[in-house]
């Protein structure tokens, strides 16, 4: 893993691929592992998504305590948890804290990151990415999110630095960033390929509208 200061593509594009089990499944522990990588992005951008941030990594805490708790067992992949969780009716219980429930909060982060990644990493130097950076975000997490908290958003994006120097403080040196670049495709992809399978178990069991 690459240090704080810097989001290393590699990683979360081995961490997402080595998670996909099966055909249509989804391995907790690599999926965490890229996404742990991936939270930086967010750090990176700035104080804007700080508040995205400590909500996933307090997310991901949840996940590690149910990994190594007594149903252990059932919190190997996002298939097995969800068919467990459905038929014990944990998910609907108010002293449980549902794994499907906390990992639906990673699931709609990461649609934000990845669009807000391809987005800037496509576009023209001079492109605004302020601009960028709350379209993706009202296409993705906005809905999920109360007023207070998508006004306060869309106010501090403003902050955003331009798009060479954003990507500058997301990969760091020149060589750096052409690597990172050069990785960026493999990664969206299956970044891109985890998401899906994700969104189609939570449509197969109809969890997406846990509250």
């Amino acid at each position: 893993m690459s240090n704080e200061n810097t989001l290393d593509l590699l990683y979360v594009h081995e961490s997402f691929k080595k998670s996909l089990k099966d055909d249509d499944d989804v391995e907790i522990e690599s999926y965490i592992d890229g996404y742990n990588e991936l939270v930086k992005f967010l750090n990176l951008i700035g104080t804007v998504f700080s508040f995205v941030s400590s909500d996933v990594r307090s997310k991901i805490k949840i996940m590690e305590k149910l990994r190594v708790g007594e149903a252990s067992i059932y919190y190997e992949s996002f298939k097995k948890m969800m068919k467990y969780e459905k038929e014990t009716n944990l998910y609907e219980k108010n002293d449980f804290v549902s794994g499907s429930r906390t990992m639906l909060r990673l699931h709609r982060g990461l649609d934000f990151i990845r669009l807000f990644l391809k987005r800037i990493s496509d576009a023209e130097e001079t492109v605004n990415t302020c601009t960028t950076c709350q379209g993706s975000y009202n296409e993705t997490l906005a809905e999920f999110h109360p007023w207070y908290i998508r006004k306060a958003a869309t106010l501090a994006m403003h902050a955003l630095p331009s798009r060479p120097d954003l990507l500058k403080k997301i990969f760091g040196s020149e060589d750096k960033l052409t690597e990172a670049m050069s990785i960026l495709p493999q990664t969206l992809q299956s970044c891109d390929e985890v998401y899906q399978r994700v969104h189609q178990l939570y449509a197969d069991f109809a969890f997406h509208d846990l509250p």
